[in-house]
């Protein structure tokens, strides 16, 4: 039987695996606060115990590391490899479109052909786009709300702007649905990652920490 030979490539650098992962625990940072500020899950039985500030703090805290995360990313975007580039995002040649046809047929189960690709398919290229727009209305409502209680003028800068266009009430609500919408595109997320590595075989999951990926040569092309 022969062997494929496949060729190691460095496809996610370092600014784009440090901002998936800092992402990654600040969602799970603001699952577990957010969900208490919402509705408190625990109470505090001495006055010391400050549960809701510890709560908020942390919450807080989150806010301004998922800020840094968002701009490293969004600055890569546009000074990093052609993997990490925001071309990579939108199917803006027939190549790309073609792409993401075969990508919508293996994901419907109408082909057995995965989406090969170095960096991201043209398929997941929208979705992060979409989930890019989702974090970047969480920052923005995030900070408009915390902009009431603070004298923080990067709050008032990011945030605090947003209280004009939407009533507080609103602003509150759509912060915590888009919440489940980015809770069930983790789950989603973490689940293709796994079952394209499997059916790839290119080091997928394995890329996110290491920054490689291992392709054939015709894959290269």
């Amino acid at each position: 039987m022969e062997q494929i030979r496949r060729i190691r490539v460095y496809a996610w650098e370092f600014p784009v695996r440090f901002s998936h992962w800092i992402n990654f625990l600040c969602v799970l940072t603001f699952a577990v606060t957010g969900l208490y500020i919402g509705n408190p899950y625990a109470h505090a039985h001495e006055s010391h115990q400050w549960i809701m500030g510890w709560m908020r703090t942390l919450h807080f805290i989150a806010g301004y590391v998922f800020l840094m995360s968002f701009i490293i990313r969004t600055y890569w975007a546009f000074m990093g490899n052609r993997y990490a580039s925001w071309k990579a995002l939108f199917p803006f040649t027939s190549e790309q479109r073609r792409d993401l046809a075969n990508a919508l047929r293996f994901y419907t189960f109408t082909s057995k052909k995965p989406p090969y690709a170095i960096g991201h398919n043209a398929a997941a290229g929208l979705v992060y786009m979409g989930v890019v727009v989702l974090f970047a209305f969480q920052i923005v409502s995030g900070f408009a709300m915390y902009s009431l209680s603070s004298q923080s003028i990067i709050a008032s800068v990011v945030g605090g702007w947003f209280l004009s266009v939407m009533e507080l009430s609103t602003i509150r609500l759509f912060h915590h649905i888009t919440m489940y919408l980015i809770f069930a595109f983790v789950l989603v997320h973490i689940y293709i990652a796994w079952w394209l590595d499997t059916v790839e075989k290119n080091g997928l999951i394995d890329g996110i920490f290491s920054g490689s990926k291992f392709v054939t040569e015709k894959e290269l092309e």
